[in-house]
């Protein structure tokens, strides 16, 4: 309640009126004895109401330098005043909202020399910068809160720093331009942005027609539609012919569509393929914007090495730089948690790995998923080589009325080393508080699957021996050390000399470094609970 005054005198003194008394023209103080009648009175908020950290540093900042303002003089806007405001205008190229910087507030008062607006104007711009600085260097909203799933807490740029950055700076676009994400990942999705604009003014994309599943070889007469959707997306040369046969270079061309959007590369259209056609240009839009927002949780330096899973495209791979430029060393598909057993988004750090590991049995699969099967046959664990035990050691399954049990099972339970194991051969370990962590699987054939959401929060990783020879590679083991390891029946734990970041990300976007842009589906409805936080946020999505 007590910001209550402040906000309704915000209200109030942007509402006044622009009036010049004729003396002020001459007094080089008399923007400053404004300002201070402002600070000193509390009559503005500058930031979050809730933001008390910031209110107060923004106040000293002003206080230490005797109120004198930062972007006017009592004669008018600094050259960095104007060049700030082109800046917040011109924020939706990076998927922000220009008016949640007060563009409509500032403009008006541009051409004042009031002392009172210049006093205003002071205040608006500093409130401007505050708030473009956090979205810029940490996103628009807490991903936290967002989602609980999103273990990620990005550190915004303070409001001393930018306003030092800002009074230090001469030409304010290097430091403006160092607020976001320094990173190529970043800037590609930023021309990609502006590039499907750019093509949704002129139209959009070409729907395809429904029709029957489209093979190599068929005649249709969609293939004309085809053929432009397919330039437009810029799977196809424009330069290309194709005639009344779906064959040659336009097969092709949908085999890399299918690519670019998670699906079998078979170059067959059927419903799949053709609903991907079909996405509005509006919805990509929507979703490279909310990627960006996910691009400004994430540090510039992920680590050198690491390892990046992005579970949207259940999808690893691990990154080193050469040079200054990265370079994918290894890929490899995963399978990652069910729609209700969700992978959760954070990052840790590789230490150790373990070749022919146990598996204990999490509680909640030994309640949910074994006991029902126990109460009906008392062997089931039994012959999957899993063991029951209590307190005193093991037990016997079949001296259990396990029929008598409801709720959580009184045991633990481990299933032993061997071709049998969930876990395979080998499991890479970055301790974390879910429990989560890379493994080797005996399920082999899911992975032939596009959409690979199977597990129960695990990462499963195809070719998990190829991984282990990279990892323990750029640690300085040689591949038959590794390979021995495989080859041995003994459970073995192999610590790492250099630990490795693991990052676990949901991405729905990205542009690869041949400016291709690849989408994903939201496979846990992460993008709509984005894009409702920032409506919640007063931030709203734009396109």
């Amino acid at each position: 309640m007590r910001w209550c005054t402040p906000v309704l005198a915000l209200v109030f003194l942007l509402c006044t009126p622009d009036v010049l008394p004729v003396a002020a023209q001459d007094n080089p103080k008399l923007v400053a004895r404004e300002l201070e009648k402002i600070i000193e009175t509390g009559e503005v908020v500058i930031g979050l109401e809730d933001d008390d950290d910031r209110l107060v540093q923004v106040f000293t900042f002003y206080e230490e330098r005797n109120y004198t303002p930062m972007w006017v003089r009592d004669s008018g806007p600094k050259h960095k005043a104007h060049d700030f405001l082109d800046v917040i205008k011109s924020s939706d190229g990076d998927g922000l909202v220009p008016e949640d910087y007060r563009v409509s507030d500032i403009e008006p008062r541009m051409s004042s020399r009031d002392p009172r607006a210049l006093a205003e104007l002071e205040i608006l711009l500093t409130r401007g910068l505050l708030d473009f600085g956090r979205d810029m260097s940490a996103g628009r909203v807490e991903p936290n809160e967002v989602n609980s799933e999103v273990h990620v807490f990005p550190q915004s740029t303070g409001a001393l720093n930018l306003l030092e950055g800002i009074e230090v700076a001469d030409d304010i676009a290097p430091f403006v331009a160092s607020l976001a994400p320094q990173t190529p990942r970043y800037d590609r999705l930023k021309v990609k942005l502006a590039e499907l604009r750019q093509q949704a003014k002129m139209g959009g994309w070409t729907i395809v027609p429904d029709g029957e599943t489209l093979k190599p070889g068929m005649r249709d007469a969609r293939l004309p539609a085809i053929r432009q959707r397919l330039i437009e997306g810029g799977d196809l040369d424009p330069d290309s012919e194709v005639g009344d046969v779906y064959d040659g270079v336009i097969v092709a061309a949908v085999k890399n569509f299918q690519y670019r959007h998670g699906l079998d590369e078979d170059g067959v259209i059927g419903p799949a393929t053709l609903a991907e056609m079909n996405v509005p240009i509006e919805h990509r839009i929507e979703q490279i914007r909310l990627n960006m927002e996910r691009r400004r949780w994430m540090a510039d330096d992920l680590g050198d090495p690491h390892v990046f899973v992005n579970l949207a495209d259940q999808y690893l791979k691990v990154v080193k730089l050469e040079g200054d430029r990265e370079r994918t060393i290894h890929t490899a598909l995963t399978v990652v948690g069910k729609p209700y057993h969700r992978t959760p988004v954070f990052q840790e750090t590789l230490e150790y790995l373990e070749f022919n590991p146990y598996w204990n049995v999490p509680p909640s699969i030994a309640r949910n998923e074994f006991l029902p099967e126990l109460k009906r046959d008392p062997g089931y664990l039994k012959r999957q080589n899993i063991r029951i035990f209590a307190a005193s050691g093991e037990v016997d399954p079949y001296a259990v009325n396990w029929n008598a049990i409801s709720g959580s099972v009184p045991y633990s339970m481990r299933q032993d080393p061997g071709p049998w194991n969930a876990l395979g051969q080998v499991k890479f370990m970055f301790p974390n508080k879910f429990n989560v962590y890379i493994h080797d699987t005996p399920a082999k054939g899911l992975f032939s699957r596009s959409t690979r959401t199977f597990s129960h929060g695990c990462i499963r990783v195809q070719d998990p021996q190829e991984l282990a020879r990279v990892i323990l590679g750029l640690d300085g083991m040689s591949r038959e050390q590794v390979d021995a390891y495989f080859a041995s029946p003994e459970r073995r734990v192999v610590r790492l000399k250099r630990p490795i970041p693991v990052h676990i990300t949901y991405l729905t976007a990205w542009v690869n470094k041949d400016m291709s842009v690849h989408f994903r589906k939201d496979i846990y409805g992460r993008d709509e609970q984005l894009a409702k936080a920032l409506a919640r946020s007063h931030r709203i999505v734009r396109n």
